[in-house]
């Protein structure tokens, strides 16, 4: 039961109708906004040389008044500039590290009557010099981007717009979180933060402005990054079926070429161009429970209490606006947390974090003793109007203020506002309405002119309008939260997470796809929505499990906890006027399916974990499209994706194959691609279906692979595991604080290329940047009578939880294998259980690594 609310449960869904309103005006005529001027009318179009030089690492180019730079960053990494007056656009990035942006190779110049250029040791570089058209090839001449005919590159003003060819046969994936299908190609998009409460599928845009996106086209896989903070738009192919072209309504002409030539490759370099997404703190892997809002403490207390009388497996309760005073950030309402502190400190003993919101907004509150106002005014640390007043909005305060983060003074002040929380034992923040959202805001947003003055190093030192700032400002939102907390607990590893954020933005947070809906399509969309965030850089994702927006069925509430289980990010989360959405709600026969999935991702965690840890280093996101594992699994190379429903790979190895219309009863296809898969809840080799070698047939465009049928099950999501697996697991824990009791489980999967891996550390800190983790690696190979494992030796001075090894294999009938040490002939102790067609053995672990040899009998 709430108390003491704020405001009415009637004001809020006023204030929601208001915002969707406002957004679904914003969806029907995206590129109209009030401006300050009208933009100026000239027009150039780039349509030939009139001269050139070349440069060490690239070529330089005149069109008239114009100029185009073009220079290798690496051999599989180009950088293209416009300057339409002659001057190239200022040299500086919200997104490219400055190392990366300064990177440069010695190029080999090419040039003939026709054209200009360079080659690299990966990429041919040509020029037309009638025409300007660029054209991109491997070596061996394959295309790998060309611009279109007519008119590559256009002016309107401040406005551009490139234009590039787009053959039958090439796909588009990235630009984040958008709604929709997978393949971006037939759509076009804008990029302006928006909050977009009650989204739909056809609803553009929404929260993040990503401009990444990659290109697939017969096996060879290159991206483009237009490093461009303006409005930015889209279009693949929806204007014209033979071109697609993107451009903004003002700013630099920057953009950056990656090839591949597979898509692993790109996502690599593009983690090199705009940083890697931090190893999160373990805590973050573990469900996590949130609700607008739980409030008061007795509420929050009674919920935790219930959590774990329950043995739901948890880590984390979020506090939204409610906990605050008037709903203002970093304040404590302490008539409905007399105790907030001690509260904290009551939940960490029962191992449960606590995420608490601070959105960005200030309330107005002058002479009122609130200290992030006074503070931030006596900082001059608040965005202004044109006539150098304090601009002032309308959100959930109230009347507002809003930190100006483009100045690395504002930034360092917010971190310093996290201090009293920190202190009281927050574990993480959730910067929410930082598109930013404005409720009496033009488009609910600042109006264009509000004025931002940027103080960053390697920018110019200027005073810029909120067009170019807009779709920044919540990266930088988030940025300021990150390396406030990391001031104030350098060891600690800060969790953030955000709604609106710009390209590079995983440096500083995670982030979700926003206010979902309580609905079928939602629980549909979300596949593609976190596969497309997670090629966009934002590995580290989740969408709100049961919907924010509405109330859902007890199906429908089951199969998206199913689902949620294999998200990077496992967060229940509901509106206000929502109905109760907690795992126990629809009674014990729904909340005991919910719950074997949540425990079953708790096991996974060693898994889960090493992909993460993966994914901090190689930009590979943890939930990934098959594409991105199988590139041959289609016979003229497409993405298999398109073929293939939601199914999706959660790390490298598990497939999961939810239903595309979970909401019917009937059987649907699953395509396993190229290789030889397992189910993952019975252990049995997958023999049923059909094998295609990649012959072309009715309906069935070249896949290879297996092709089987389900029936849905509200008990089941299927999930497959690849031949060659090795799978880490670990005993059931209800945290992730908790350690596990047994030994460390080891699933292995015979078949090709056998082999896998574990990473851990402490969890929380940054010792294993210095040596305090522990690396394993595994393989398998099998012989005429049985298998080897190989079980690599510790690296790392971490020590693990463990003393033994429970090694399961799968795939054998043999009733009483043997099982022993290779070298020593110490028997291993071992049994088979028919019913998940696995092998057992254990065995101490000693660190030094050793072989298994397993011979089966009949």
């Amino acid at each position: 039961m709430k108390q003491n609310r704020p405001l009415s449960t009637l004001c809020l869904l006023a204030i929601a109708l208001v915002r969707a309103s406002a957004f679904g005006e914003q969806a029907t005529s995206p590129a109209n906004s009030s401006r300050p001027e009208p933009l100026p009318k000239q027009f150039t179009i780039l349509d030939s040389i009139t001269g050139s030089r070349t440069l060490s690492n690239g070529i330089e180019i005149q069109s008239g008044k114009a100029v185009m730079q073009i220079t290798a960053l690496r051999e599989d990494v180009l950088r293209v500039r416009v300057g339409p007056h002659g001057q190239l656009p200022e040299d500086a990035s919200w997104a490219v590290l400055p190392e990366s942006r300064s990177a440069s190779t010695t190029v080999s110049a090419e040039e003939d009557s026709a054209s200009v250029g360079f080659h690299t040791a990966a990429l041919r570089v040509r020029v037309e010099r009638a025409t300007m058209r660029l054209r991109i090839t491997d070596l061996k001449g394959a295309v790998v981007q060309e611009d279109a005919a007519n008119r590559p590159i256009e002016f309107h003003g401040r406005a551009f717009r490139i234009h590039k060819t787009m053959p039958p046969e090439e796909h588009y994936f990235g630009l984040g979180d958008k709604p929709g299908t997978l393949d971006r190609r037939d759509h076009a998009y804008h990029l302006w933060n928006t909050d977009s409460y009650g989204f739909q599928e056809s609803t553009d845009p929404i929260y993040k402005a990503i401009p990444f996106f990659l290109t697939s086209r017969r096996g060879i896989t290159a991206a483009v990054l237009l490093d461009n903070t303006w409005r930015t738009s889209f279009d693949f192919g929806k204007e014209s079926p033979d071109a697609y072209s993107f451009g903004s309504e003002g700013g630099p002409l920057d953009y950056y070429i990656l090839y591949g030539p597979d898509a692993k490759n790109v996502l690599s370099t593009y983690t090199w161009l705009t940083g890697p997404t931090p190893l999160p703190p373990l805590w973050s892997f573990g469900f996590q429970q949130s609700r607008f809002t739980y409030h008061p403490e007795s509420e929050v207390r009674a919920l935790a209490d219930r959590l774990r009388a329950d043995k739901i497996p948890v880590d984390a309760i979020y506090l939204d606006i409610d906990f605050q005073d008037h709903h203002r950030p970093f304040t404590v309402d302490q008539i409905q947390f007399a105790h907030f502190s001690q509260m904290i400190a009551d939940l960490r003993k029962q191992d449960l974090h606590v995420v608490a919101i601070t959105d960005l907004h200030i309330a107005d509150l002058p002479n009122a003793q609130y200290a992030p106002y006074d503070s931030g005014i006596a900082g001059d640390h608040f965005v202004k109007n044109p006539d150098n007043s304090v601009y002032v909005g309308k959100v959930w305060p109230g009347p507002s203020v809003f930190p100006d983060f483009t100045r690395k003074s504002t930034r360092k002040w917010w971190g310093s506002l996290y201090a009293q929380f920190v202190q009281d034992g927050i574990s993480g923040f959730w910067n929410d309405m930082n598109e930013p959202s404005v409720f009496d805001g033009p488009k609910g947003t600042m109006p264009d002119d509000v004025q931002h003055r940027i103080g960053e190093p390697g920018f110019q030192q200027r005073t810029t309008s909120h067009l170019e700032i807009h779709n920044v400002y919540g990266m930088e939102n988030s940025r300021a939260t990150y390396d406030g907390l990391l001031k104030l607990s350098p060891n600690q590893r800060p969790f953030v997470l955000t709604r609106a954020s710009y390209a590079g933005g995983q440096r500083y947070a995670a982030t979700w796809t926003g206010d979902n809906s309580s609905t079928w399509n939602h629980l549909r969309l979300t596949t593609p929505m976190l596969l497309n965030l997670g090629l966009s850089g934002f590995g580290m994702s989740g969408a709100d499990v049961g919907g924010f927006v509405g109330s859902p069925g007890p199906e429908l509430l089951t199969k998206w906890f199913e689902l949620g289980a294999f998200q990077p990010i496992d967060r229940d989360h509901a509106c206000d006027i929502s109905a109760s959405q907690e795992i126990w709600v629809h009674g014990p026969e729904q909340e005991a399916i919910r719950k074997r999935y949540i425990e079953e991702r708790y096991k996974l965690m060693p898994y889960l974990y090493t992909a993460a840890e993966e994914m901090s280093r190689t930009g590979l996101p943890i939930v990934r499209p098959l594409f991105l594992e199988f590139p041959d699994a289609t016979k003229d190379k497409h993405p298999m994706d398109l073929d293939a429903g939601n199914e999706f790979l959660f790390g490298g190895n598990l497939l999961v194959a939810p239903a595309v219309y979970p909401e019917k009863p009937d059987a649907y296809s699953v395509e396993l691609p190229s290789v030889s898969w397992y189910n993952y809840w019975t252990g049995e080799k997958v023999d049923e279906g059909t094998w295609s070698d990649g012959a072309p047939a009715l309906n069935d465009p070249g896949f290879i692979g297996r092709k089987i049928t389900i029936k849905p099950q509200l008990d089941i999501l299927p999930v497959f595991v690849r031949e060659g697996s090795i799978l880490p697991l670990q005993p059931l824990v209800q945290s992730t604080s908790e350690t596990p009791k047994g030994p460390l489980i080891l699933r292995v999967y015979p078949g090709k290329d056998c082999k896998g891996s574990l990473y851990m550390d402490d969890g929380q800190s940054f010792a294993y940047k210095h040596g305090d983790f522990l690396r394993m690696e595994f393989t398998c190979s099998e012989t005429p009578n049985g298998i080897t494992v190989h079980i690599g030796p510790h690296q790392g001075s971490y020590l693990p939880w463990w003393k033994n090894l429970q090694v399961e294999v799968y795939g054998s009938n043999s009733s009483s294998p043997k099982a022993s040490i290779a070298g020593s002939g110490e028997k291993v102790e071992s049994s088979f259980d028919a019913l998940r067609h696995a092998t057992t053995l254990l065995m101490p672990d000693n660190g030094s690594g050793r072989d298994v040899q397993v011979e089966w009998t009949q």
